[in-house]
């Protein structure tokens, strides 16, 4: 067993897509994991497959941060390590973009981002140790059309990464964003699909408008996602911190 080993993770968005490919790494790693989900049958399903523990709840909904770490207490101890990956996409022009989409997208890109490091990361600095890697996006590293509220929610995470890192820097704790392209997930399987139907394209058309966008010409796979978060966990990296890691096939930086 590694450096790792015996530690306990907390992933959240954790049933599917890359969430799931992070916590099915740091089980390998021989971390014990916990995964949030909202979807109770695939929360479980994938619990199951890669031994976690599951714990339905709903990240955007207010006081669930520290319900979900009072569970992960109870099950598995103090977390070591919290990776806020829950999140939602969502494609309209500006002038469709309804104050309810504003607000949901917000609640469960930014809010719960916020409420969850702010109950998990204190407890880390008391004991001097802790890792947060927040699953950003290049879309808060760049803008793309169509995507106000979904580009400003990860602006604004990556933002609230930066602002933490310089409060906590002298703290052993450390927190970073993973900032991936187009993932293969149903997210981006979304995306195809909303190309294809506003450009009038075949979707094998839409998806290589998606790949082109990677000089490496491809969708990223969620375990290189899973590895980028699990590079940032050992005390050899401790010196990286408050980075927004870009993942997305050499496009541009962070």
């Amino acid at each position: 067993m590694g450096e790792l080993g015996g530690k306990i993770a907390l992933v959240t968005g954790g049933s599917r897509g890359i969430g799931a490919a992070i916590a099915e790494r740091l089980i390998a790693e021989g971390m014990r994991v916990a995964i949030v989900g909202r979807d109770r049958d695939a929360l479980e399903r994938t619990a199951h497959r890669i031994g976690a523990v599951a714990i339905r709840a709903n990240v955007a909904e207010r006081g669930s941060a520290e319900s979900i770490l009072a569970a992960v207490r109870a099950t598995l101890g103090e977390v070591d390590v919290v990776v806020p990956n829950a999140g939602i996409d969502a494609s309209h022009k500006l002038v469709e973009t309804t104050d309810a989409v504003w607000d949901e997208v917000m609640a469960t890109n930014v809010t719960a981002v916020f409420q969850l490091c702010r109950a998990a990361i204190p407890p880390m600095v008391a004991r001097g140790s802790g890792r947060v890697v927040v699953v950003a996006s290049t879309a808060g590293l760049a803008g793309y059309p169509y995507t106000s509220a979904y580009c400003a929610s990860k602006h604004a995470v990556v933002g609230l990464v930066r602002a933490l890192a310089a409060e906590i820097a002298r703290s052993g704790v450390t927190i970073n964003a993973v900032c991936p392209g187009f993932v293969e997930t149903a997210m981006s399987g979304r995306s195809v699909e909303n190309i294809a139907h506003k450009t009038k394209q075949s979707a094998a058309a839409a998806r290589a408008s998606l790949e082109r966008m990677s000089p490496q010409n491809r969708l990223i796979d969620p375990s290189e996602v899973a590895h980028a978060v699990a590079s940032l966990l050992p005390a050899a990296a401790r010196g990286i911190h408050g980075q927004a890691l870009a993942i997305n096939g050499g496009a541009y930086g962070g």
